[in-house]
């Protein structure tokens, strides 16, 4: 694809544009309703994103959308690659949407007109030198009220809410041969983050789930990767449960984790990447917040739904509020901050769900 410069006689309408957003898995998939309010307001715009390859799993057929990807294990080999890919190219604007020293040295590969950053508050490792100019500040704290922010910034105003990207046939076959022919809605549990001290314990996702089965008639389904952190907590969910069980952690790629989305009632998980995937189905999503705060990583579409004790783990471990403590602030001292999250506040959302969505 051969991106364009100045833009002539119409320079508000831009063609091309550049999002450097490299991991992680949550946080590329909030990026998704900014490329759609991109494509809504110039449906012609061409869009180059360099992303991991891993989170490149997930996003790399959106429509309209050239994922140049980025192995972070590479060292300089892989700079040297994504240096050769981007020779010769020019973008109208780049966004520079990941404060990190590694993106800032990857954002020098890239030549546009415009170099749009984060504004004060969210920029981070000096991301200010490699821009020439920020999205303004914005009152929300959310993640994706920070990305919509950019493009509002070129003038696209009328955000775009779609988190969905393809999810083809055969991995939806793939989720009905797991799940097979009982037709009870799901109660899926996501139970791990890739932060191990966002996790919730073993033993409260099993009383919440035997809660789920037994007021409400939910099949309980656990799912997610196959890291052995992930493994052994499936392992220890089910052994905890009353009620029966179907473990189908690492049975999943990213692709069919999202069908299973649309089949499911309720998700129940951390701070994760699949917290932020579920934004593409009708899912509703309780996502567990102690060492982080929802109002800055919640599941955005169910906000409501957030499970929220930062406030008391800014008390416990920081002798602070939250809005004392500096914006993207994590408390993972040790892992008592998720027990500060009961059970029975868990279950409230559980039962707060099913009669939202009944």
């Amino acid at each position: 694809m051969t991106s364009t410069g100045s833009l002539g006689n119409a320079p508000d309408t831009p063609r091309s544009i550049c999002i450097l957003r490299l991991s992680a898995l949550g946080d590329c998939a909030n990026v998704v309703p900014t490329i759609r309010t991109l494509q809504a307001a110039w449906p012609g715009v061409q869009i180059s994103w360099i992303i991991n390859r891993a989170e490149a799993n997930l996003v790399a057929d959106l429509p309209g959308v050239e994922c140049i990807a980025y192995d972070k294990r590479g060292g300089r080999a892989a700079i040297r690659a994504l240096k050769q890919q981007l020779a010769g190219r020019r973008f109208d604007a780049l966004f520079n949407m990941h404060g990190s020293w590694r993106a800032n040295r990857i954002s020098m590969l890239v030549k546009a007109d415009r170099r749009i950053g984060f504004d004060a508050r969210r920029a981070r490792d000096a991301q200010r030198l490699f821009v020439g100019e920020r999205i303004p500040a914005i009152a929300s704290r959310h993640v994706v009220d920070g990305f919509l922010a950019f493009a509002a910034k070129l003038g696209a105003r009328e955000p775009v809410m779609d988190w969905r990207v393809p999810v083809s046939a055969a991995d939806r076959a793939h989720v009905d041969v797991l799940l097979g022919t009982d037709t009870r809605e799901l109660l899926l549990i996501s139970p791990c983050s890739s932060h191990t001290r966002r996790n919730w314990l073993a033993e409260r996702y099993a009383a919440a789930a035997d809660h789920g089965a037994k007021k409400h008639g939910l099949r309980v389904v656990l799912v997610g990767g196959p890291s052995e952190i992930e493994q052994n907590m499936g392992h220890a969910i089910e052994s905890a449960m009353a009620a029966p069980v179907l473990n189908l952690i690492g049975q999943t790629s990213l692709k069919q984790l999202l069908a299973m989305f649309d089949r499911g009632r309720v998700l129940i998980t951390p701070d994760s990447g699949p917290a932020h995937m579920a934004n593409a189905s009708d899912i509703a999503t309780i996502s567990l917040h102690a060492a982080t705060d929802p109002r800055r990583s919640g599941a955005y579409r169910c906000r409501d739904l957030c499970v929220d004790y930062f406030a008391e783990a800014a008390r416990v471990y920081r002798n602070a509020t939250p809005d004392r403590l500096k914006w993207g602030t994590r408390i993972e001292d040790d892992d008592g901050v998720m027990a500060l999250i009961p059970v029975e506040a868990v279950t409230a959302k559980v039962d707060q769900a099913m009669k939202q969505t009944g």
